[in-house]
């Protein structure tokens, strides 16, 4: 099946209802229908004959199908095993498309080539934890990813931006992101409830997660209301501790977290010693760092 079939809003019902299926909100289904999105996915993508695509959630294959007439080859995760046979319709003549019915919270970015690139309509669901996932594998070059604005948007959020928090911070740490194209409802077949983004990530080569650092950064963040001082002294550094190493990043101690840009937070992580955690510190740290 072609792609153009697969944004047609009619042909979508009948090659659903042919498979006796309707789109599943537990799997966050909803469906690009919308050409034009699709081709500022693939354009932002910047993809090649030479290049290795992974691709989360193809849902019926739209994507799917412009993905592997630009790229060499697509490796496409689908959780709902109800869809691949839909898959092996609409994208079983494409020689260089390989499905696999998993979880893309499971996947294992080993398999692929160094410096491949994912491209996706995300499942909001997940979609944090899979873009922290792919981020920490080292193995990609960039991401291009369709997610809820919201995100969108602190993917991307610099200093003083509304949506900036400790997410943006840590994208940051591995790479550049930038909105491509805000995607209203109407594209999505059935149409979500939310308004939806395409962001861009260049991920920069080298760089590996630093757990300390993320640490030190949700802690930060912990109280959006307090200041970086206070939600330092709660995460347990020691009062002095905090003063002496805003005064030497010649800081305010009225600052807050959210004013403040990565190279600033890894000077103040390095002119802290580890804090004195209590436990339910400690608690609230594993929980925050699961997601890597």
């Amino acid at each position: 099946m072609s792609g153009g079939a697969l944004t047609d809003r009619g042909k979508v019902r009948d090659l659903l209802a042919r498979h006796g299926l309707a789109p599943d909100r537990g799997f966050g289904q909803n469906f690009l229908v919308d050409r034009a999105t699709l081709a500022a996915i693939t354009g932002a993508a910047g993809l090649g004959p030479a290049d290795t695509v992974l691709e989360f959630g193809p849902g019926l294959g739209a994507l799917t199908v412009e993905l592997a007439a630009r790229a060499g080859r697509v490796l496409s995760v689908e959780l709902d095993r109800r869809l691949v046979p839909v898959l092996e319709e609409t994208t079983g003549h494409l020689d260089n498309v390989t499905v696999l019915n998993e979880d893309a919270l499971d996947f294992d970015y080993s398999v692929l080539p160094d410096g491949s690139r994912l491209v996706a309509n995300l499942p909001y669901n997940v979609a944090t934890p899979l873009i922290s996932r792919a981020l920490a594998s080292g193995r990609l070059a960039t991401l291009t990813v369709m997610v809820q604005k919201e995100v969108a948007e602190r993917l991307a959020a610099r200093p003083g931006e509304a949506g900036f928090g400790a997410f943006s911070l840590i994208t940051a740490h591995f790479a550049d992101a930038r909105v491509v194209r805000v995607v209203p409802p109407g594209c999505f077949f059935p149409p979500p409830k939310v308004t939806s983004a395409v962001v861009h990530l260049t991920v920069r080569s080298g760089v590996k997660p630093a757990p300390e650092l993320f640490g030190f950064v949700y802690a930060a963040f912990s109280h959006r209301r307090k200041t970086l001082r206070r939600n330092l002294i709660m995460a347990g550094y020691p009062v002095e501790t905090v003063l002496r190493a805003l005064e030497a990043a010649g800081l305010d101690v009225r600052v807050r977290a959210e004013e403040l840009g990565l190279d600033t937070f890894r000077l103040l992580h390095g002119l802290l010693p580890a804090p004195e955690l209590n436990e339910s510190t400690c608690g609230e740290k594993r929980g925050k760092m699961r997601v890597k």
